[in-house]
């Protein structure tokens, strides 16, 4: 049985989802982050070797890494869904934004995070220079959202799953406005009204508001 270790307000949220949009069966295991260092507990960390979320077992598999999970729910389960086959017009679209989602975008929010942990003055250098990444990286998004309903083309796919967690969840660790990005906002209405993202948030996070604007 493919089984979803799923910590709170975590880039776990996306695995949930994953198999909400497949259909698949699965079983979730829900755990609560340190109500005082806001970490996970010593029973998710246990899971894995680096004991960061995600985590899924699977038939005694234990895999870490949301793409890693992701591409090994999609070809083991998804019969096709989900993904571009590499003759398909959008196959380069949707490889690059699926590495793009947490090589590029998530990591930069993770840096940000940190550097604004460590209480530096708001004109600091690397503020600075990583303000000026995050509002190129929204630029290019916003962009290639108003070509296209989802990243790769008009249909749902495992690169909107994630990238989504950054433009909504993230946010609550590290803030950032969507504003002035019109076609990002759209977007996330579009994909936070999908019935499978609704029913995966409040499988895994109830109650917990979703930043969709």
């Amino acid at each position: 049985m493919l089984t979803v270790h799923h910590l709170g307000v975590s880039q776990s949220e996306r695995i949930v989802w994953l198999c909400e949009e497949l259909g698949i069966p699965y079983e979730l295991k829900r755990y609560q982050r340190d109500p005082t260092t806001r970490l996970a507990p010593p029973e998710y960390k246990a899971l894995h070797p680096i004991g960061t979320a995600p985590v899924i077992t699977d038939d005694g598999v234990v895999i870490g890494e949301s793409g890693a999970i992701i591409e090994y729910i999609l070809g083991r389960y998804g019969n096709g869904k989900l993904a571009r086959h590499p003759s398909h017009p959008e196959y380069t679209n949707y490889l690059y934004w699926f590495h793009y989602a947490n090589g590029s975008f998530q990591a930069l929010l993770h840096r940000t995070l940190v550097a604004k942990r460590l209480e530096p003055t708001p004109d600091h250098r690397i503020l600075k220079d990583l303000q000026g990444r995050l509002d190129r990286s929204l630029a290019l998004l916003n962009e290639r959202l108003g070509e296209v309903n989802y990243l790769a083309g008009d249909e749902l796919t495992a690169a909107d799953i994630m990238i989504f967690f950054s433009f909504t969840t993230m946010r609550a660790f590290t803030p950032f406005d969507l504003k002035p990005y019109p076609n990002i906002l759209a977007y996330l209405k579009r994909v936070g009204a999908r019935p499978a993202y609704q029913r995966a948030m409040k499988k895994g996070d109830p109650g917990m508001p979703l930043l969709l604007d």
